[in-house]
């Protein structure tokens, strides 16, 4: 479905929340589909959260199906609204499902997630599929006109490379794109507008409170 913004408001924001940490984040294990916890840190990270989202109100807030996002969700006060998609899981890392980039460059020198064969697991152009489905699902909700008339905002948990290759499609339709944007544990960004234009408003706000 494709949606087209000159009959939008082209005026909402989509607040894109990576999940806390967990043991697999801190080590620089690739986590896609095994569903690890939160470690405590994670959780206080994902509380920090709740004061500035409790600021904001949310037409709509989505989840990833793995627990350290829908966690996440929870502590920082949205459960009560999160509808759970499983098009916004992280990245399927095949083989490399839990090995550090470190760990694969000594067999493979110039393996990277952006640019090199994932067996049994996505290739960017699988993702990029993906995050561009997504992309459009976000608009078709960010186009329907609410009782207030005001201005659409979704939150959105889910993983850091997804993340940032939805980002990267939402400017640019283009999962490479997410190479060049950094995303730490528990923070929150902002996808939104310049006047017709599709940008990136805010990236890897820390909330305070949140280390």
């Amino acid at each position: 479905m494709s949606v087209d913004l000159k009959t939008s408001a082209a005026s909402g924001e989509v607040w894109l929340i990576r999940h806390g940490e967990t043991e697999w984040s801190r080590s620089g294990q690739h986590t896609g589909r095994t569903d690890i916890a939160l470690t405590e840190h994670g959780r206080d990270q994902a509380r920090a959260l709740a004061r500035p989202l409790a600021a904001q109100h949310f037409d709509a807030v989505l989840a990833s199906p793995m627990s350290r996002a829908i966690e996440t969700c929870r502590l920082a006060g949205l459960g009560d609204e999160m509808i759970v998609s499983g098009d916004l899981h992280e990245w399927d890392y095949g083989i490399y499902e839990g090995r550090t980039t470190a760990d694969i460059r000594k067999t493979e020198p110039d393996w990277n997630v952006w640019h090199s064969l994932i067996p049994h697991g996505e290739s960017l152009s699988q993702i990029e599929v993906r995050a561009r489905g997504v992309v459009e699902s976000l608009l078709a909700m960010l186009a329907q006109s609410g009782s207030s008339g005001a201005a659409r905002r979704i939150a959105v948990f889910s993983h850091a490379h997804f993340l940032r290759v939805l980002a990267g499609c939402w400017i640019g339709n283009s999962a490479a794109l997410g190479a060049h944007l950094y995303l730490d544990t528990a923070t929150i960004s902002m996808l939104g507008f310049d006047r017709e234009n599709r940008a990136i408003r805010r990236w890897n706000a820390r909330p305070e409170g949140c280390e």
